[in-house]
């Protein structure tokens, strides 16, 4: 059932949207490829334990960790067609 000016399943299309917009963003930050034996950012060995686990891994836990705090602020919705993105 539509509201307003929306058509029938447009809030649908908008949840499918946000939902492979981060299905999206998730596999890019993938890693691909060799592993390093090395880190990228500090130099420290990665241990061979995470080089098995994480395939193309290139960096190791303690960078990893801080990458990933640096990255939390991400909102995740998808404005796109909301009403309420036009407006702002």
């Amino acid at each position: 059932m539509a509201g307003g000016w929306s058509r029938d399943g447009a809030v649908q299309d908008q949840i499918d949207s946000t939902v492979e917009d981060a299905l999206e963003r998730a596999r890019s930050q993938l890693p691909r490829g060799e592993s390093l034996k090395y880190c990228e950012e500090c130099g420290e060995e990665i241990p061979q334990a995470r080089r098995e686990a994480v395939k193309g891994v290139r960096l190791c836990i303690a960078c990893q960790s801080e990458r990933d705090k640096q990255r939390s602020g991400f909102s995740g919705y998808n404005r796109r067609g909301s009403k309420d993105s036009q407006l702002r």
